[in-house]
């Protein structure tokens, strides 16, 4: 008997351990009204959302490429399909404000329509991707306008889904709190990725085309029981709302209200700038690696887990800090200027052929982009009045997630028509170093983080003059 004991209680710590580890850096994001147990249930769905951006951005992309030879050009336009919904995150959020139902929901239909739209998208996947990995298949053209609509859905899905959700935390918790609680949401969406594509990994490590299948509709069930769990008795019914039928306002009308005032759109062009800064590096980092420092597979796909171990570390500060009053301009200013430093550490890791200089490079990265994100979007949630709390969290989530979209686009393209050049000798025999269009698109991720910084500048000191303008019973611990 006593052996099986043992098993228990090593099992108990363990679960203990990692509760620990898990909510230590967000123990107080909870209130009496919004318990953290009720918080980490509602942080599913950016579990979900994670889980899905892996399977569209990692996993669908390689075993497309590489194990069903799909053409590159056609896996990219897929690919990049989910971007297309990314604009209209701010509408979205928008409608979410002023939805009637009959229960007085405003949130909840809308993130049960986003999981709905996910689960036929991941439905329809698999199939119509199998079709494309047969270029003599007859049914070619349907494979690839059904593939095309799964992406699509699963795009329009996730930012449906990601878009609400945020606006419903933002509902549920006290203004005090709002900060802990972006963190906590942003920190389980990353340790879903993470575990998602361990996962993936193993679960597709001997691939087949009935795995595949497996596997995606998995992912389907799990974002529709993931979701289902987060919202049950999240938002609660209310009747007056229902019989009031507030009607909704124009968008144009709340977007040009939302912008007066010039607040929010240099916010929102400080987030373009620095996500656009950040995320031009995401498919080279480990090219870069490999290429310039000599790098070996497993040396370069530990770049992965350190650049997540810089953004987790991110949102643990940002939401000590931002909780005692810190100021959310300030951290987003520091993580663009944490991130000026990171690019030129990782582009002097060249000259000095240090893959250790590459590597606390690369964690500063991530450091950097978590500071700047909880930063902006905490900044975001604080100018959502009125109740448009859906519409501030869109207008975030658009310019992220299309700058971000973009960035990685033109990155690519910047390395890869520098390098042809310079193969070409059209540089010049001296620029001939591999490292030379890497170079670049790191100056020019330099470039685009200082410009967001100077638009930041601003900002912070805006903020600045307002806190000192408020009331003294506040006192000075309350002060950014």
């Amino acid at each position: 008997m006593s052996r099986p004991k043992s098993v228990l209680e090593h099992s108990e710590k363990m679960r203990r351990l990692l509760n620990f580890l898990v909510t230590l850096p967000f123990a107080d994001a909870g209130t009496a009204q919004l318990p953290l147990s009720r918080l980490l249930r509602l942080s599913l769905f950016q579990v979900s959302v994670g889980m899905a951006m892996v399977l569209l951005y990692g996993t669908l992309n390689r075993v497309m490429v590489v194990e069903l030879g799909v053409s590159a050009w056609l896996v990219s336009l897929m690919v990049a399909l989910p971007l297309v919904f990314a604009p209209f995150r701010a509408l979205i959020g928008h409608r979410s404000d002023y939805h009637h139902s009959a229960f007085g929901w405003r949130r909840v239909p809308y993130i049960a329509i986003g999981s709905m739209l996910q689960y036929g998208g991941f439905a329809i996947m698999p199939y119509s991707i199998l079709i494309l990995s047969d270029p003599a298949n007859p049914l070619m053209i349907v494979g690839q306008l059904f593939a095309a609509a799964s992406f699509l859905l699963v795009g329009a899905g996730l930012h449906t889904v990601q878009t609400a959700g945020l606006a419903l935390a933002t509902d549920l918790a006290p203004e005090e709190k709002r900060p802990r609680v972006v963190a906590l949401l942003y920190a389980m969406l990353l340790l879903g990725m993470v575990a998602s594509a361990l996962l993936f990994g193993h679960l597709l490590e001997d691939f087949s085309h009935q795995r595949l299948v497996e596997v995606v509709h998995a992912v389907a069930l799990a974002t529709i029981v993931m979701n289902l769990i987060a919202l049950w008795r999240q938002e609660s019914i209310d009747l007056k709302r229902a019989v009031a039928n507030i009607p909704r306002p124009p968008f144009a009308e709340t977007w040009r209200a939302f912008l007066k005032g010039g607040l929010a759109s240099r916010l929102l062009i400080a987030l373009g700038l620095g996500t656009a800064g950040f995320s031009m590096q995401e498919i080279l980092l480990e090219p870069y690696g490999a290429q310039v420092l000599g790098l070996t597979v497993s040396q370069t796909t530990t770049l992965t887990a350190i650049l997540a171990g810089g953004t987790f570390a991110a949102f643990a500060l940002s939401a000590y800090l931002l909780s005692r009053g810190g100021d959310s301009y300030r951290l987003a200013g520091s993580g663009a200027l944490i991130g000026v430093f990171a690019f030129l550490l990782v582009i002097v890791s060249a000259t000095a052929e240090s893959p250790m200089l590459f590597r606390f490079g690369t964690a500063l990265i991530g450091f950097g982009a978590g500071l700047l994100g909880v930063g902006t979007l905490t900044a975001a949630m604080g100018l959502a009045q009125r109740g448009n709390a859906g519409l501030a969290l869109g207008a975030w989530g658009a310019v992220q997630a299309t700058t971000q979209g973009l960035a990685i686009a033109l990155g690519g393209a910047l390395r890869d028509g520098i390098t042809s050049m310079a193969e070409a000798g059209i540089l010049g025999a001296e620029f001939t170093d591999p490292s030379l269009a890497y170079r670049v698109v790191y100056g020019l991720e330099v470039v685009l983080l200082v410009a967001a910084l100077l638009v930041l500048i601003p900002l912070l000191l805006r903020a600045r003059r307002e806190a000192s303008r408020a009331p003294a019973q506040f006192g000075l611990d309350q002060m950014p």
